[in-house]
């Protein structure tokens, strides 16, 4: 199986992330892009290094900061002095998995320019289109601590996030795993096991996944409670309910099955749901957040029980 194969690599470099591991290969076959948050030293950046060589892929990473400029991630064109033609000399976008570290550090003009990008996957150099490898994934990462010299992410483009992965610290018995290894010398760079021709078998049988009407009933019946429940300004975007139904397909196929089970979709809730919500501030100062919102959303949504 294609995720055992991944988390089995990816243990060589890393500790106790199978969860986000398999959040992550599911955005990637179901074309999603991940914003991963989390305070700095958790290992996001290893981790998206070493995804990428499990599959074989092209990674770049692209560190934002303020001084960023949108041709400083998508390319530009300059004046070939040899041939005396103008040419484009791509940008670091222009890779298989873009790590972009520290993202709310860029100016909104900047951040713009990852939205073509990740919804059409193409970007444009002076009016001339220009599509990216396939498959094509964003890493995001963001430090939820920083206020200092940075930018809040405008709704749509964190609405283009399949999902959002909140890192935390390891459990006591796997950061102590992780010292000892660190201090014998057993971890190792993952390298590639999985072909691109299995991962676009993959990308296809999981769009193949049969969804019923119970299913779908279901992710509409969360989508809809999240916006009347009056704790919030926005809820969750039929942008949501998309990415809910992709991923749910992929979640699926990945343990072995045809069809779509209300659990698939209780299991992604949070991950694809939560970050879209806004809490009205007098929740918010209370400590309700997103998660909060589909937690009880989903306590009173009826399940199906085909």
């Amino acid at each position: 199986m294609i995720l055992e194969k991944i988390r089995r690599e990816v243990e060589k470099a890393i500790v106790g992330m199978n969860d986000v591991v398999e959040l992550m290969t599911i955005a990637l076959i179901a074309n999603g892009h991940v914003l991963l948050e989390g305070v700095p030293g958790l290992a996001k950046t290893t981790l998206s290094k070493n995804f990428a060589q499990t599959l074989g892929l092209k990674f770049s990473r692209i560190q934002m900061t303020p001084d960023l400029l949108p041709a400083d991630i998508i390319g530009h064109t300059f004046y070939d002095m040899r041939s005396g033609e103008f040419k484009i000399r791509k940008g670091p976008i222009f890779a298989n998995v873009v790590l972009v570290d520290e993202i709310n550090r860029a100016s909104p003009k900047t951040q713009a320019a990852l939205l073509e990008a990740m919804e059409e996957r193409q970007v444009t150099i002076e009016g001339l289109p220009l599509k990216l490898p396939e498959p094509f994934i964003v890493l995001a990462t963001r430090n939820p601590i920083e206020l200092e010299g940075v930018y809040e992410l405008p709704t749509a483009q964190v609405d283009r996030f399949m999902m959002k992965i909140d890192l935390t610290y390891l459990p006591e018995e796997s950061e102590k795993t992780m010292l000892r290894r660190k201090n014998t010398g057993q971890f190792a760079e993952a390298r590639q096991v999985v072909t691109g021709r299995e991962l676009l078998v993959a990308m296809k049988e999981a769009r193949n996944v049969h969804v019923s009407d119970a299913i779908i009933d279901y992710i509409y019946s969360i989508i809809k409670e999240t916006r009347l429940d009056e704790r919030v300004i926005l809820g969750a975007s039929p942008r949501a309910g998309e990415h809910m139904l992709y991923a749910a397909k992929v979640k699926a196929y990945i343990e072995g099955r045809n069809y779509v089970i209300p659990d698939d979709v209780k299991w992604l809730a949070i991950p694809v749901m939560a970050h879209r919500i806004v809490v009205k501030p007098e929740y918010e100062v209370e400590g309700i957040n997103g998660k909060d919102i589909i937690r009880d959303v989903l306590d009173s949504v009826e399940v199906p029980t085909e």
